[in-house]
């Protein structure tokens, strides 16, 4: 049977060892900026009860013509994309429903034949992307919250307001953010 050595090491410390804490940010100044922009992206990602629509929208599809790939520039911030931009033709829509744009962050709806309306695809009630239109109501799947085809008042759920009105334009069959 051998004996182990007890006699202390004589190797040195490394140099970070020797030189105190290694250079750049400390361990309380990362900790203090992760939390800030978790803040940051948590009350972006909110939004709050204002019409203006957040990051983060989705793009889900459902049967009920609210399928978003009719094109699209990226958002202008103000609710609806660049003005003038084609949305849709108006077969697109269907009579009784509607169709939401997450990329354009606008729902249009076709309350009675011929006639179109355009709302912000951003729920009042938190700021989730409505995502889907079916029997009369534009219906937001975060807290189930509805809103009217025809003017965008709130049907049912939490949210505290109606969806914001986007102004569009109908020439022959094309439908356009005016």
């Amino acid at each position: 049977m051998t004996s182990a050595s007890l006699t202390p090491s004589t190797e040195t410390p490394a140099a970070s060892e020797q030189d105190g804490p290694a250079a750049g940010p400390g361990r309380r100044a990362v900790v203090a900026a992760v939390t800030a922009a978790g803040l940051t992206v948590a009350l972006t990602a909110c939004g709050g009860s204002d019409d203006s629509p957040s990051a983060g929208a989705s793009g889900d599809s459902s049967s009920a013509g609210t399928d978003d790939s009719a094109g699209g520039s990226a958002d202008d911030g103000g609710g609806g994309g660049a003005a003038g931009a084609a949305l849709a033709t108006t077969a697109e829509i269907p009579e009784g429903g509607g169709k939401v744009f997450a990329d354009r962050k606008v729902v249009v709806t076709q309350p009675s034949a011929g006639e179109f309306k355009a709302f912000s695809a951003t729920c009042t009630h938190q700021g989730c992307a409505v995502q889907s239109v079916a029997d009369g109501v534009i219906n937001c799947p975060c807290h189930n919250s509805n809103f009217s085809i025809t003017d965008g008042s709130v049907q049912g759920g939490p949210a505290p307001e109606p969806l914001a009105s986007v102004p569009i334009s109908v020439d022959g069959d094309s439908i356009t953010l005016a």
